[in-house]
């Protein structure tokens, strides 16, 4: 029966996306806002906060906080060299930024955004997610394959986790206990016991190749993977079986899922998102390309409106590449910074 209910739902919920995709005034996701962040620097993930309505923005050496409903910066958080992420604990009223240059994490009041304590992690903090059923985060070492576990409430480090290989990204599952994380240079998924603090199983991503972002699924227990060969794989959180796969663009850094619509993006940086929808438990399918702008990989949702928010930036013009040398990055033209914001509204 339940099997049975949740086909309709499935089937009725993809009968609603296919019309608001193909009607006319409204093809799916489309361009909506632009929110000048300015600056210098480079940059990384971005998180959301739904119930207090804040974008967190990963910036250099400090994090800017923006008004999702207001479209305005209210504040930044200072002192993250080398900052890649910023994970959300509500519960306990703290935020916890990874400092990849100085190998710790800020632990931060969300009210103030002062900075409360450092607290020690491996080296490059890249990665950082927030686990609510134990109320910890984990910050996923890039150099010392590794994830540190710290407690919420007190920014405590509680345990230290060997990985088999360089995290990437991750994500929890809090009804079920576990935290999974995509090693990179394994194209695996290290499965992690959330209340014992270890490794259970590695799984083989395969045909999958470096996998960078990750998202969930935890009420039909599906992960979503985005590959470096250029696809997004559901995977099925109890088993590790690939169940479904689809194409996406070249160069992906993030993925999210949105329970909501059941729909699965992956941000892609030759200039696209690939949004697909989970049909049903091995079923997923594109049903838009949205067309962005170069290096647009880093992005976040919003579950309460559906919106997804990328960050990009102008660069110079490639510069010549030597034969045989190590290949150089375009740099960024300085202030040209930004928040683009992509929605299905009118």
């Amino acid at each position: 029966m339940k099997t049975t209910l949740r086909k309709s739902a499935l089937a009725l919920a993809a009968a609603f996306l296919s019309l608001g995709l193909q009607a006319a005034d409204s093809p799916g996701y489309h361009f909506l806002k632009e929110l000048p962040i300015g600056g210098d620097g480079a940059w990384d993930y971005l998180s959301i906060d739904p119930a207090a309505r804040r974008l967190y923005v990963s910036h250099a050496t400090k994090i800017v906080v923006v008004d999702i409903d207001k479209y305005s910066i209210v504040g930044e958080i200072p002192d993250t060299p080398g900052v890649h992420g910023f994970a959300i604990a509500p519960e306990s009223g703290h935020g916890f930024s990874s400092n990849g240059r100085e190998g710790k994490a800020n632990m931060v009041d969300l009210d103030s955004l002062k900075i409360l304590s450092k607290v020690e992690t491996g080296q490059n903090p890249d990665c950082i997610i927030y686990n609510p059923g134990m109320q910890e985060v984990y910050a996923f070492n890039g150099r010392s394959d590794s994830a540190t576990v710290i407690d919420a409430k007190t920014g405590k480090v509680v345990a230290t986790i060997a990985l088999d290989g360089k995290p990437e990204f991750g994500a929890a599952d809090p009804k079920a206990g576990r935290v999974f994380s995509n090693l990179e240079d394994k194209s695996a998924i290290a499965v992690i016991d959330a209340k014992e603090h270890k490794v259970l199983s590695t799984w083989p991503i395969a045909p999958g190749e470096e996998a960078s972002g990750m998202a969930i699924d935890t009420e039909h227990h599906r992960l979503f993977i985005g590959c470096h060969n250029k696809v997004m794989e559901m995977i099925d959180t109890e088993s590790g079986k690939i169940v479904a796969s689809v194409p996406i663009g070249t160069g992906v850094d993030a993925n999210a899922f949105d329970p909501g619509t059941q729909l699965a993006f992956s941000s892609n940086g030759d200039g696209t998102v690939t949004i697909a929808h989970e049909d049903g438990p091995d079923k997923l399918t594109v049903v838009q390309n949205l067309a962005t702008g170069p290096r647009m990989r880093t992005m976040a949702l919003d579950l309460k409106t559906h919106r997804i928010f990328l960050a990009a930036a102008q660069f110079e013009p490639q510069p010549e590449q030597p034969a045989g040398g190590q290949r150089q990055r375009p740099k960024m033209i300085p202030g040209t910074f930004k928040i683009m914001v992509y929605g299905m509204e009118k």
